[in-house]
């Protein structure tokens, strides 16, 4: 890996793990739907004006399959993550955000569309989600079931998105102007819900600067940060920040926000992370004759 390479790597890791440190933030004067709202539309904004620079069109005729993508990848995650952090720690959400792989595997099996469960892929998925359970502990008490149930659900819903995004949309357009399309689509979702958000707000400068931070930062420029490192580095370095997040996020919630890093928060990252390393393991080469899985 080049220099310049292992700095974006760092500076998309900061980026994206700081996400959670963001919603956090912006709690203090926002509700959850009008910090979807803002981030999809900064989000939007960023990648509309990338793709005008460099000359890429918005798709046409995909706008049907753009909504999908754009309430399972965008709108419901960051609704969820938002509702979640009300009741649970920033690092926590970064650690839990982590066990996406898991899920996508689990989805990839009942598609068909991933064959390969070793050994080594199966004691990943019981790690993985026996590190969620040491996190939350549900022997003990201190943990909102609903916020835990939430960021889950995001966990989940970015699985279902890139399984669908890979089917469907992969190869469609120019990256930055398919995913300002996206963002655009998930603005006009999440619009939806403003007229039945009733949550009491009294928006303030940390929660506005916070939310800006987040749209612009870490959910624009991290696309960009994110596709530079896949076409110059390989996908194998662009997955190595997955690693990172939960670290970073964990990191940001005690220096900035105080949360407390107890060993219990940190052995069940270290098993998660063990878990989604293992799922990520290669299978065994299909025999000559053996048909391919679906794509």
């Amino acid at each position: 890996m080049t220099g310049r390479g292992a700095v974006r790597m760092g500076l998309l890791a900061l980026l994206w793990g700081s996400c959670f440190l963001w919603i956090d933030l912006a709690l203090t004067g926002l509700s959850p739907a009008q910090i979807t709202v803002a981030r999809s539309a900064l989000g939007a904004a960023v990648l509309l004006v990338l793709a005008r620079a460099s000359g890429q069109r918005l798709p046409r005729g995909l706008w049907g399959r753009l909504l999908v993508a754009a309430f399972f990848c965008n709108t419901l995650p960051f609704l969820l993550f938002a509702v979640g952090q009300q009741t649970v720690d920033s690092g926590v959400a970064g650690v839990l955000n982590a066990t996406t792989p898991l899920f996508s595997l689990l989805i990839g099996l009942g598609l068909g569309t991933d064959r390969g469960l070793t050994p080594a892929r199966v004691t990943g998925l019981v790690l993985g989600f026996a590190g969620v359970l040491l996190i939350f502990a549900p022997w003990r008490h201190g943990v909102s079931g609903v916020g835990a149930l939430a960021l889950l659900g995001a966990a989940v819903s970015y699985a279902v998105a890139f399984a669908y995004m890979g089917r469907r949309l992969v190869g469609h357009g120019g990256p930055l102007a398919v995913s300002a399309a996206q963002l655009t689509a998930a603005t006009g979702l999440s619009a939806l819900l403003l007229p039945f958000d009733h949550a009491p707000t009294t928006p303030n400068a940390t929660a506005i600067a916070a939310v800006v931070v987040l749209g612009v930062f870490g959910t624009g420029a991290t696309f960009v940060l994110n596709y530079r490192i896949i076409a110059d580095e390989g996908p194998t370095s662009a997955a190595t920040v997955g690693y990172l997040l939960p670290v970073v996020s964990v990191a940001l919630g005690a220096l900035v926000l105080d949360e407390p890093l107890t060993v219990r928060v940190v052995a069940g990252m270290a098993v998660v992370l063990v878990g989604v390393a293992l799922t990520r393991s290669p299978t065994p080469a299909r025999t000559a004759g053996e048909p391919a899985g679906r794509r």
